[in-house]
């Protein structure tokens, strides 16, 4: 008789907590000291040209929304929306591009064939963008530090 080999996702939650505190680290960086709504940055690396907008400020919290500002991107990056958890210290990918919500883990086949650690997946994506950014970005403003 063969055995069933349960193989179910579990969310690694001290791995996904430190990847959401490098990226506040990360994005804290790039993004405005003293971030206000509508406060815009803009960057270029690699040819390519970055947006981050403050769409939301609240006591705790910061909502930033990244996009890629190019007309014809080569490779597009998706829009996603970062809130940032100021007392946590934390930031985690709120929306991304079709997903206007992001489980923790999902089911596997689903409809949209979103892999199981998909939040896992973009806050990692998330990451190495902003790591990119850090290491080959050039604001095109001054930066008010």
């Amino acid at each position: 008789m063969a055995q069933v080999v349960n193989n179910n996702y579990h969310v690694d939650l001290s791995d996904l907590m430190r990847l959401y505190e490098t990226n506040y680290a990360k994005l804290n960086a790039l993004s405005p000291c003293r971030p206000s709504v509508g406060d815009v940055r803009c960057y270029q690396a690699s040819g390519i040209s970055y947006q981050l907008r403050v769409s939301e400020v609240t006591k705790y919290t910061t909502l930033i929304d990244i996009c890629q500002s190019d007309d014809v991107p080569v490779f597009p990056l998706p829009r996603m929306s970062v809130r940032l958890y100021h007392d946590a210290r934390v930031a985690e990918v709120c929306r991304c591009e079709h997903l206007t919500r992001i489980d923790a883990r999902y089911s596997y086949p689903n409809k949209k064939m979103l892999q199981q650690d998909e939040k896992l997946q973009i806050n990692r994506f998330l990451g190495d963008w902003l790591s990119f950014c850090l290491k080959q970005g050039i604001s095109r403003a001054p930066l008010n530090i």
